[in-house]
């Protein structure tokens, strides 16, 4: 049994966790930290875990997590590269959900998260955790970056397009929505059902910080240089993300080549589901699963692919796909623990 820690296991994404290895054959939860809960049973916050985790939060100084084989940091950034480094020394693998060891560049780090990076020797041997695109590396790890949930929806909608060669990487756009649990478990007046019901609007259009992770993971796979213009919008359900990626053509191709390309780039990915050519994905298809789904358009007349895609910001934006790397990481199939169906309606 492989015995898990969560740092954080009262947020959104830390429960989320717990929701997905209470059932995973060959996990053993064996602490879950929180300060402010130390001593509550985890089922007493959350009713939904009754019976199936029955263990209490304690606090990060009784939580012994050197006796885990791996640790989750359900955290806020900042928290994961203060506690790293002796987790790691002690021979413990580590997930962190924050953006701690995302960008591998200090200075940029710093400079979109307003923090100072307190473990830079870590960033070269971090391993981003998109499983989909860094699968061979993740199986090596002990040292997980688990992408941002917009970032994965734009990467693997364009990772196709660009390792071919077949678009125009300096001028890339994505267009995204995203459901309210994306903001986290907190008291913000934005995301107060008064303010966020009925309502939809845009943010952090001037720039957003999933931006520069997004675009060094793209310049991965692409000798261009790459212009992204991604623009976040907060639409009124709770679970949820839909991305619309639009990329200009610079060779050509027709539509069944373009579908063949990305069906032969996720034939062997569980979690990706390329849908026929002109479908529309809905976020509902894909609530509470960890099943990423897109589909390609091409507006008559034009030059210009659109890429549909959608998930559940918490489950393969998030909790899903860091329970993916850990099934790598220790050698198990990929998909294990991880068969739940999107819920209708």
């Amino acid at each position: 049994m492989i015995k898990v820690g969560i740092v954080g296991g009262t947020g959104y994404t830390g429960v989320e966790l717990l929701r997905l290895l209470a059932v995973h054959p060959d996990v053993q939860l064996t602490a879950i930290t929180s300060r402010k809960e130390d001593g509550l049973p985890v089922a007493d916050m959350f009713p939904s875990l009754r019976g199936r985790v029955d263990i209490a939060f304690s606090s990060p100084d009784k939580a012994d997590l050197k006796q885990c084989d791996v640790v989750f940091f359900a955290t806020p950034h900042g928290v994961a590269m203060a506690q790293a480094p002796e987790l790691l020394a002690a021979g413990v693998k580590v997930i962190d959900l924050a953006a701690d060891f995302r960008i591998k560049d200090r200075a940029v780090f710093e400079k979109w998260y307003k923090i100072e990076h307190t473990a830079p020797e870590l960033l070269d041997e971090a391993v981003y955790g998109l499983p989909e695109l860094n699968r061979d590396d993740i199986k090596g790890a002990r040292l997980i970056a688990n992408p941002g949930c917009y970032p994965t929806t734009m990467q693997l909608g364009f990772y196709p397009l660009l390792k071919a060669g077949l678009i125009g990487a300096g001028s890339l756009i994505a267009d995204c929505k995203s459901g309210v649990s994306g903001a986290g478990r907190k008291a913000e007046i934005g995301t107060l059902f008064s303010e966020s019901s009925d309502n939809f609007k845009a943010y952090g259009v001037h720039g957003h910080r999933h931006t520069p992770e997004t675009s060094a993971q793209l310049a991965r796979y692409t000798d261009q240089k790459v212009g992204l213009i991604f623009t976040p919008h907060l639409v009124p359900m709770i679970r949820g993300m839909h991305a619309t990626l639009y990329a200009r053509l610079t060779k050509e191709i027709d539509n069944a080549a373009l579908q063949a390309l990305f069906e032969e780039q996720y034939k062997d990915s569980e979690f990706v589901d390329v849908m026929p050519f002109g479908s529309h994905p809905e976020t509902r298809s894909t609530r509470g699963s960890n099943m990423l789904r897109l589909a390609l358009h091409r507006p008559e007349g034009t030059d210009t692919v659109v890429i549909l895609v959608v998930q559940d910001n918490l489950v393969k934006g998030a909790s899903g796909q860091a329970v993916q790397c850990m099934n790598l990481m220790f050698g198990l199939q990929e998909s294990k623990g991880l068969q739940q169906i999107a819920l209708l309606p």
